[in-house]
């Protein structure tokens, strides 16, 4: 059964657990893009890359889950994180590997 997928488009980082709102806007408005075929990239203070994602749904429970790399103020990194629709917000966690981990809230751009 195929998964209607709402989550494709441009959203607005509004909130994270462990950096404020002027460094998510540093560079840029903080952000995630999901493309049709998986695809997309994101980008939030200093950090920047590209994400490979699937939609996966668990009972009644349905989210994103991505992997990335890409670079933090030049170096590269890489990682995972998992989003979910919630009224109209997106909700989830984004990790580096090996390092920090954190919460975060986005809004769908009109």
């Amino acid at each position: 059964m195929k998964i209607r997928n709402l989550y494709i488009g441009k959203w607005r980082i509004i909130e994270m657990e462990m950096w404020d709102q002027e460094f998510i806007d540093m560079e840029t408005e903080g952000y995630f893009l999901f493309e049709k075929e998986g695809s997309g990239s994101f980008q939030f203070g200093l950090v920047q890359g590209q994400i490979d994602y699937r939609i996966e749904k668990t009972g009644e429970v349905e989210r994103l889950e991505f992997s990335w790399e890409g670079q933090d103020e030049n170096d590269e990194v890489m990682g995972r994180g998992w989003a979910l629709v919630k009224n109209d917000h997106l909700e989830g966690r984004f990790f580096f590997h090996l390092g920090d981990g954190s919460w975060f809230g986005a809004i769908k751009y009109r």
